[in-house]
């Protein structure tokens, strides 16, 4: 009975609350009341007065007792119902057509929350905004963020590092304050950047003081806010402060008292070069120092007299080094001259291939007769003529002397005797020969028939390479030193003669001056020469020369080509007796024929590599290496001929380490190892 009468005594009550807030609902205003009511009956009355349509998860169960003495309109009465639902621990998600999900808060953050720009309300309806942060790394701040939201009633922060935004899940209430945290600590890490322009002070030096004073300190970043940085920019003679704006403006008083003009006239300043040469550079310092001053007087300043102005600058070859003395401002100028002078300069290696071919063919053949009684042919292009070889063979041949003697006592005797003949005409003449010659004497008449061939083909390949500095002058040559006669002077009667001799190089050069451009162009200026020396002359030697000068732009690694065909000759020759040598087939007996062929080409192929670091010069240089080791090991491997014992020399492997001689101890342990080996 108790049971039953405790029902119907719930029951009653919340017929009475429901007529309540019927009636309330009329003046749209509401008390609600209720006391143990079952939470999906107190959900349905809200959704009815609200004219809400609302869907409760099936876990939502309870009961809930609540109580409003005050006369609530329709937005406070919704706020109500969310507070009592997030009382005991329930949420509401507000889908986009307006409909109502009642569900556990844990379950929340998976349902379809709205995102908003703005949150209008501050209630306890779930929300989801996207933060982002200027400032600040999201990294950090989320972990302290988690730690102010709810997460076991539904909360959840994520941080997306790339675009430094952050996402926040969570009831409006709890969101819009988490957004206000975010708000107000990215403005705390925002830092200006202020400019203070130096009057009298270097920047780098005041940089480094700053700098040292830090450190001297020892303050280390604790975390609540990063250090102040100062930078130089040496190109406006400022220094670029960030930070705190306290910590900023304790900087900036600091610069401005360091930045005083000194009471002296002048300082002197000892600058050590890495690249440049100390005597190349004083002549453009000191070409800059005077266009300053120039600049100075024509613009009428008269903040200091022209004495006052004096700058030295010198050198000190030994350590390669600058020695200025000058006034804080033209330091400045001169100081930041040598800064962009004294640079690591760019190389460029330029890999050629000169080529030179040269072809040549000939054939000469011809008959040529003679009559010992007088007459015969004798043509011009024949290596032999015919007559001058009859002569040299009379020469050449014994013959027999009679000679006539008177004896003491009167008597007449006759003897004949054998001369020799002179084979010198013969020799010199044979000498000259080339080809076949054959001859035949018959009954007073002689012929020589002569036939030539010959075939000429050279080729000259050389592969230098040469690497040198921008725009600088590399030079190679493979040749040799030629003497040429260049003047012959006799004093009176021919005494104390002398003759001047000049020498020549002959061979293949090769004259590079590179400069690389913007990007990775090279402009090359070329000179290449192929001589030789090709014979002598009545007066001296003869000497060929192919020359080519030009100047050219190549890409980096690329390849150009220079040069091509440079002459192609063709000659033919024929001497006939008239008539005679224009007869079909016999006319060859009365005529000789001379052809020749002559064809030459120069070709050059040039590759520049820009070498901009000490890796790239380093790889160029262990290829090269290992090509030339690896041909000495191949010679090493085929052996010496005639001497199979021995052992050609090659070069160390490149990483290797320099392997010094042992030590005398050493040496004596080796030595009676060695010996106790031997006796056993």
């Amino acid at each position: 009975m108790r049971r039953s009468s405790h029902s119907l005594f719930s029951k009653i009550s919340t017929a009475l609350c429901a007529a309540l807030l019927t009636v309330s609902a009329t003046a749209a205003e509401y008390m609600p009341n209720f006391k143990d009511t079952d939470i999906n009956e107190f959900i349905n009355i809200v959704g009815k007065n609200l004219e809400r349509t609302i869907i409760v998860d099936p876990n939502v169960r309870g009961k809930i007792s609540v109580r409003s003495y005050d006369m609530l309109n329709e937005d406070q009465y919704y706020q109500f119902f969310l507070n009592v639902l997030q009382v005991y621990d329930f949420a509401v998600v507000e889908m986009p057509s307006g409909i109502l999900k009642v569900v556990r808060s844990k379950d929340a953050k998976t349902s379809n929350i709205p995102v908003v720009e703005n949150a209008a309300s501050d209630g306890d309806e779930f929300i989801t905004r996207v933060v982002p942060v200027y400032n600040v790394p999201v990294r950090e701040l989320a972990p302290i963020l988690r730690q102010l939201n709810d997460q076991a009633g539904g909360g959840n922060v994520v941080s997306h590092d790339p675009s430094n935004v952050m996402m926040l899940t969570g009831r409006a209430a709890v969101v819009n304050r988490l957004v206000e945290i975010i708000e107000r600590v990215d403005r705390a890490g925002d830092e200006e950047v202020e400019i203070v322009k130096l009057r009298y002070a270097s920047a780098s030096e005041m940089v480094r003081i700053i700098d040292s004073i830090n450190k001297s300190q020892g303050k280390a970043n604790t975390g609540a806010k990063s250090e102040p940085r100062v930078v130089a920019d040496d190109r406006t003679n400022s220094v670029i402060v960030s930070g705190d704006v306290k910590a900023r403006q304790r900087l900036i008083n600091l610069i401005q008292r360091m930045d005083q003009e000194l009471e002296s006239n002048g300082n002197t300043r000892v600058i050590f070069l890495n690249y440049a040469k100390a005597e190349d550079l004083v002549k453009v310092l000191q070409g800059v120092s005077a266009s300053i001053q120039a600049e100075e007087q024509g613009s009428g300043q008269t903040r200091r007299s022209s004495s006052n102005r004096e700058v030295s600058i010198d050198a000190h070859e030994d350590s390669n080094a600058v020695v200025i003395t000058a006034e804080p401002d033209m330091m400045r100028s001169l100081e930041d001259v040598i800064r962009q002078l004294d640079v690591r300069r760019a190389q460029v290696q330029v890999e050629a291939i000169i080529v030179e071919v040269f072809e040549g063919d000939g054939t000469t053949l011809g008959v040529q007769w003679v009559s010992e009684e007088g007459g015969g042919t004798q043509f011009t292009n024949g290596v032999v003529p015919v007559g001058s070889l009859g002569v040299a063979l009379r020469q050449a041949e014994d013959r027999e002397v009679n000679r006539t003697n008177v004896t003491a006592n009167g008597e007449v005797v006759e003897s004949t005797d054998t001369v020799e003949g002179n084979l010198t005409p013969l020799a010199n003449l044979l000498g000259g020969a080339n080809g076949l010659i054959a001859g035949v004497i018959r009954d007073g008449w002689g012929a020589v028939v002569q036939a030539v061939s010959n075939d000429t083909n050279s080729n000259i390949l050389a592969t230098p390479h040469l690497t040198t500095m921008d725009n600088e002058e590399a030079f190679f040559i493979v040749g040799q030193e030629v003497p040429i006669i260049t003047g012959t002077t006799t004093g009176d009667n021919n005494s104390n003669p002398f003759t001047t001799v000049e020498r020549q190089e002959v061979g293949v050069k090769l004259k590079v001056t590179p400069q690389i451009n913007e990007g990775d162009a090279v402009q090359l200026l070329i000179e290449q020469e192929v001589s030789s020396v090709s014979g002598a002359t009545s007066v001296d030697i003869s000497i060929n020369k192919r020359e080519i000068k030009t100047t050219v732009i190549v890409d980096d690694g690329g390849t150009i080509v220079l040069g091509g065909l440079i002459d192609e000759d063709v000659q033919e020759s024929v001497s006939k007796v008239p008539l005679l040598g224009d007869i079909p087939i016999l006319g060859h007996l009365f005529k000789t024929t001379s052809t020749s062929k002559r064809k030459r080409n120069l070709m050059v192929f040039l590759k520049p590599t820009i070498v901009r670091d000490g890796v790239t010069m380093n790889e160029i240089s262990h290829r090269k290496y290992n090509y030339i080791r690896a041909l000495q090991l191949k010679r090493q491997q085929e052996g010496v001929s005639l001497m199979p014992n021995e052992h050609g020399p090659s070069m160390p492997k490149w990483d290797d380490a320099l392997a010094l001689p042992p030590s005398f101890e050493e040496y004596i342990m080796q030595k009676e190892g060695l010996s106790s080996e031997e006796d056993e």
